[in-house]
This record gives C-alpha cells, structure tokens and sequence, in this order.
C-alpha cells in the first residue's frame, strides 16, 4: 500500500497553496535541493570532467529510465532518458516510419498535443510531397487506421479534457493493420497504470516534469519494445547513440538495443533533480494511485458541479475513461482561473475556455479538494474573476 500521507511531507508545497496543476509542472521534492547542490559541489565541483566516470553521469539516461519504465510497464533497459519531448516524438515517428517503408500517412488525432503535431509535420514535410500527417477526431481514429497508414502517432491522454484512448484495443488494431505505433504518454507517465508490454506498443516517448515532478526542463524519455530495439534506425544518430562514442569514427554505427536512442549530452543538473523526483516515486505502487486519483476527482466533479453551475464538465464523466485531469468549460475561464490561482488554488487554462486541474495522490488529498472547491465556489457565485485586471493574458496561461 502506498502510504500517501508520507508521500505527501515529501513535497516542498507552499504555505497555503493548493497546488492543482502537477499536470503541468510537477512540485518540487524536499530533497531535490539538497541532492542536486551535492552534486554541484561535491561531483561537477570536485571531480570535473571525472565525474562522467567517478560520479556515474553517463549511466544516468538508461538508469533513470529504467526507473520511469516500471511505471509505464516496459521492459528492463527499453527506456532511455534525455533530450526533450519533441526531439523524441521526432526521433519516434522517424525510426517507426523507416520500419514501414512502403506507407507515407502518419494518423493521429486532433487532440493530441499540438507540438507532436508540428514535429511530425515538419518531418513529413522534410521528406517529400508523398507523404501526408493525417489528422482526424479522437472518435475516428479506430476507424481511420487502415493499410495504408504507416505511423499511428497519439496522446494517451487528451492533454485539455483528459480523455483517455485505449491503448491496448488501438494498438492491437494498429497492428493487425500493418501499422507501427508511437504512443506519447506526457500525461499518463504518473498519471495512469500503463502496460507498454502489455499492450504490445512499439514507441513510446513522454516528459518527466509533469507527473513525475522532475521540475522545469526535465529530461524527456523515449521506450522502444525490445522485439523492435535492433532493427530501430535512430534517425537523429547523435554522438551517444553510437556504438562507441569515444571511438570518435566519422561514420555513424547505432549502439546496441534503446542506447541508440541517445542523442545529444544528457543534462546531468536536470537529471539529479528528477532522481529526488524518482525516490518518492519509488514509494508508489500505480495500482494505488489510480485508486485515490479516481476518488479525488470523482469528490471535485461533486462538489464543483453542486456549487458552481456555471461551469460545464469537459472531461469524460466516467472515471475509467480519463486520466488524472478535470476539466471545466466556462467563457471566462481564464478571467476564472486567474482568480483561483490569486486565491492559492493553482489550475491552469487552456484555450478557448478550459479551466484544468491535476490531481496527483502523492500530494493531493481530500482535504485540499474540500477547501479549493469552497474557494472556487465564492470565486464563480460572486463573479469575483469580473476585473480587468483577471482578463490580462499572460504569456503563459
């Protein structure tokens, strides 16, 4: 059993801020501090340049990425960390189009995250007029894999309303159509039990500063199922993808199984951090999370929709059909949320008229439902998100 409470006391969160937007940026870990000004001082500080072998920085993608693989149900050493998300969607939806060589459409959805979008376009668009990124409603996607379709490139969970694809049900039908899959799991990594074997997936890439509370430019990761590892052309072939780095060849040979994932130098600073992250992490068991996050946002959707009628419910209403995210349109959202974080209950928004709320059991519980729900109730029954002041976008929203 997890013990959420001790998870909990784990977390540096602010004196009275109830922080619902972990699926946005994770908070950050009492000991990541600590950990990483260590490895400041006593490796990069002391050891310099010998701390990519004394201290171990070089083992740190494949480590923590087996480390992230538990919780998304993939084989030992078939993750690897580093790099951000959109290189890896890159690197995905290349490496799963040269296993198909004889296809030119890559699927997906339109509400998948726009920047996997603009990757996989821009790649496409790198390699010629032949090939098409073609974009359907999340509802037609079942219906839209077909043979002639390469690359079946989707979001796990709808990063606005927190629908949830099935991952086992389309993957299966991917393949019995010929068609390789990349599943991106940024909101699901964390989030939601994920069965990468399980499900049979091929790629799978994701971020670690959102659930996994890795902190502002975490390292991304990237899965490759071992039956696939061998024959994956990586097809950004960085310097730490080589078979032999310090060989220092000019020709490019792919190092053996997920190492030819790697591309450039891993962060080392960010990688640190995202360890603390993990230690918690290594506390929980996802059966357990999925549990408390589905009555912690089950108890939100009662009470926000008891005592704020004016907000309409985006996210799927049945719990095994989202993640770990609610969802709520209203036409002033944004006035609305800027009003909620001024009170310390820190959502985000999501255009044109999303108001979004994580719920993470590792330091979410009843209590801070209870009290945001009674903030945003006064927010929204005595319009107090109506002042100018409100309505003025940010840059980041």
């Amino acid at each position: 059993m997890t013990d959420f409470a001790a998870t909990k006391a784990m977390f540096d969160l602010p004196e009275g801020v109830i922080y619902l937007d972990g699926n946005s940026l994770g908070p950050l870990p009492k000991s990541a501090g600590a950990r990483v000004q260590r490895m400041l001082t006593d490796e990069w500080g002391q050891m310099l340049i010998t701390g990519w072998n004394k201290a171990g920085w070089m083992a740190l993608p494949t480590a923590l990425g087996d480390r992230i693989g538990r919780l998304i149900g993939a084989e030992p050493g078939s993750v690897v960390t580093g790099d951000t998300l959109s290189i890896k969607v890159y690197q995905a939806v290349a490496s799963a189009l040269d296993l198909n060589p004889d296809r030119k459409v890559v699927l997906s959805d339109n509400g998948n995250f726009p920047s996997d979008l603009y990757m996989a376009d821009g790649l496409l668009r790198s390699l010629g007029d032949a090939y098409e990124l073609r974009v359907v409603d999340p509802e037609a996607v079942a219906g839209a894999i077909t043979e002639e379709v390469a690359v079946l490139l989707l979001t796990e969970v709808d990063y606005r309303s927190g629908r949830m694809h099935d991952m086992k049900a389309l993957t299966e039908l991917a393949h019995a159509n010929g068609v390789v899959t990349v599943w991106d799991l940024a909101h699901s990594a964390g989030a939601i039990p994920v069965d990468l074997s399980g499900c049979n997936a091929d790629f799978a890439v994701g971020c670690t500063y959102k659930y996994l509370n890795g902190g502002p430019g975490a390292p991304a990761f990237i899965y490759v199922a071992p039956r696939l590892a061998e024959r994956t052309r990586p097809a950004l072939s960085g310097w730490l993808g080589h078979e032999a780095p310090f060989a220092f060849d000019l020709d490019y040979r792919p190092g053996s199984g997920i190492e030819r994932m790697r591309v450039g130098t891993p962060p080392i600073i960010q990688m640190t951090a995202l360890s603390a992250a993990m230690d918690i992490w290594d506390l929980a068991v996802m059966t357990d999370v999925r549990a408390k996050s589905i009555e912690l946002t089950e108890l939100f959707i009662e009470r926000v929709e008891a005592t704020c009628p004016d907000l309409q419910l985006a996210s799927p209403r049945d719990p095994q059909q989202r993640g770990s995210q609610i969802s709520f349109r209203f036409k002033e959202g944004y006035a609305a949320m800027q009003a909620l974080i001024a009170r310390g209950v820190i959502g985000d928004f999501r255009a044109p008229d999303i108001m979004r709320f994580g719920f993470t059991p590792l330091y979410i519980d009843e209590c801070d439902i209870e009290r945001a729900v009674g903030i945003m109730a006064d927010i929204m029954q005595n319009r107090l998100w109506d002042t100018p002041e409100y309505r003025i976008r940010q840059r980041v929203t």
